[in-house]
């Protein structure tokens, strides 16, 4: 089924592609531009599905994971490393899509001139202070912040709920319950949302050429490649943090986790490696019990490359339609991603939708996420390659703090080498 869904997704690129290239030139710029807005009805249809999901998928899945962490703080002293770690992982990973993509430009000179002048981001983005964001995270209603899709808002409230649970002698049973089973099925309508990416990148794509020509494929890929060049960073770092750490094991370490890894990235998906990345680690002597705290930990609040692309795409699409955040308000930006990728962890295409979020919360219209729709797949497989490398890492980290980190015998190093 992956790799069905994985050729649909090619088939749609290179159609998409063709499409476009073929509007673009046998029209003329009226037929091209009429054209490409019939095809973004197919688009626009999408992206009202995603942010119909946004509101009621944020609050079931945070309001479980946290009243769920009443695991960590039973256990104190390791939830509390682990919890720090994912924080660093996180900053790092936000802080630097955010300085490789001014470093790499790859949207300077797109000019998408119309959209931002229709849409009169500046008047919204200007008015960013302090004073606003902090007040604006208090919702007055749920209920008026679920119906405006205010994502923040809605997570300070899952997270007064999700704690209140959790602190209750008997967690309310019932009300977890369900809101597990809520999650679920919020997850389930996403899973179905999704099964319609490949017609939404097609209509993405061919629209863009229609108006654009072939030279936007030019801008693609140097978007690609910049993303690729920055995720290759990122396994950089942490690769010399796990040395800095565990010393040689680190190289044994990357060693085992490259079968998950490449699970991860030719099917784009992390959760698929996580059964591997369960019964690989203890090979490399991480002790089965941290492992299984700190994974599924990991996979709710600790998605490295999620969280480095959500960065570097938002700046992206920001560039591309001649958009300037100030100093200020690129670190609210970054404030803004560390705390609503927390919410959707695990979800399918969930970096789409925390994009999305995040433009909408700015004031700019949640349609321009349709300028990276037509590559998200390429970069979903490079960024799930890079959360199961992060979360393994975090894993066998925290067990070298708590002294969880077994030796390795003769004929596992040899399985390894």
């Amino acid at each position: 089924m992956n790799k069905r869904f994985a050729y649909l997704i090619i088939g749609a690129m290179v159609l998409g592609v063709l499409v476009g290239w073929g509007c673009n030139q046998f029209l003329d710029a009226d037929g091209a531009k009429s054209a490409a807005s019939n095809l973004g009805l197919i688009t626009d249809i999408f992206l009202r599905l995603i942010k119909m999901i946004i509101a009621p998928l944020v609050f079931t899945t945070l309001v479980a994971g946290i009243a769920h962490m009443e695991d960590a703080a039973a256990v104190g002293r390791i939830g509390a490393k682990t919890l720090g770690w994912f924080i660093g992982a996180s900053a790092v990973s936000l802080l630097l899509g955010l300085l490789m993509v001014h470093l790499l430009q790859p949207g300077h000179g797109l000019h998408l001139v119309e959209a931002a002048v229709s849409s009169k981001p500046a008047a919204t983005t200007e008015a960013f202070t302090l004073k606003g964001f902090i007040t604006h995270l208090v919702p007055t209603s749920i209920f008026d912040a679920m119906a405006k899709n205010e994502i923040l808002q809605i997570v300070v409230f899952s997270l007064f709920v999700g704690t209140a649970v959790a602190a209750l002698d008997d967690k309310a049973p019932q009300v977890l319950h369900l809101v597990e089973q809520c999650a679920q099925i919020m997850l389930k309508v996403t899973g179905f949302v999704m099964k319609l990416a490949p017609l939404a990148i097609f209509a993405a794509l061919a629209s863009t050429i229609a108006t654009q020509g072939l030279g936007m494929l030019a801008t693609y890929a140097k978007f690609v490649l910049g993303f690729y060049a920055t995720m290759a960073t990122l396994w950089v770092l942490l690769f010399g943090a796990a040395f800095l750490i565990l010393g040689k094991r680190a190289v044994a370490l990357f060693g085992v986790i490259r079968e998950p890894a490449l699970l991860a990235f030719s099917t784009a998906s992390s959760e698929a490696a996580y059964p591997r990345i369960l019964d690989t680690l203890p090979k490399v002597g991480v002790r089965r019990r941290i492992v299984s705290f700190v994974l599924p930990l990991g996979y709710s609040f600790n998605l490295d490359g999620s969280m480095l692309y959500c960065t570097f795409a938002t700046m992206f699409i920001l560039q591309a339609h001649g958009v300037h955040l100030t100093i200020q308000q690129q670190i609210f930006m970054l404030l803004l991603l560390m705390v609503t990728s927390k919410g959707i962890a695990g979800v399918p295409r969930a970096s789409l939708v925390v994009i999305m979020a995040t433009l909408t919360y700015f004031g700019l219209p949640e349609a321009w996420i349709a300028l990276v729709l037509g590559v998200d797949h390429l970069l979903d497989m490079g960024r799930s390659a890079t959360n199961v490398v992060g979360n393994s890492v975090a894993a066998a980290v925290v067990a070298k703090w708590e002294g969880e980190l077994e030796d390795i015998q003769p004929e596992e190093q040899a399985a390894t080498a």
